[in-house]
């Protein structure tokens, strides 16, 4: 029954924030302070997103893989982790040449960027 009513909230969430703009990323200084841990797989098929790293704050719209590193806590969306094992990770991305080829391969997770 739990995790059923786990599921309902997680859909009920992601279609009440899904304009969110949770695309603008800080890292902490401390693992603790982070809103997610994140793994940097090595190839593409093993991530969850595909992200690329746009050049400026506006560039970062939606929940479509495409992150803007804010330099401040207070001006970001979401902080993440870099986690040292896969396994520890909420999240595992891969970073991408082109813009082109942002997304979600797991759109499961969407839901943690919201």
């Amino acid at each position: 029954m739990s995790k059923k009513c786990f599921f309902v909230f997680i859909l009920l969430y992601g279609f009440l924030y899904s304009n969110s703009q949770a695309q603008q990323i800080h890292i902490p200084e401390y693992e603790n302070q982070a809103d997610l841990s994140v793994f940097v797989v090595d190839y593409k098929s093993q991530a969850d997103l595909l992200v690329y790293k746009v050049k400026y704050d506006h560039q970062a719209k939606g929940n479509a893989g495409k992150w803007f590193f804010a330099e401040h806590e207070s001006s970001a969306d979401k902080t993440i982790w870099f986690a040292d094992y896969k396994s520890n990770a909420d999240l595992k991305i891969f970073f991408v040449e082109y813009k082109s080829q942002a997304g979600w391969k797991n759109e499961q997770k969407k839901y943690l960027l919201y």
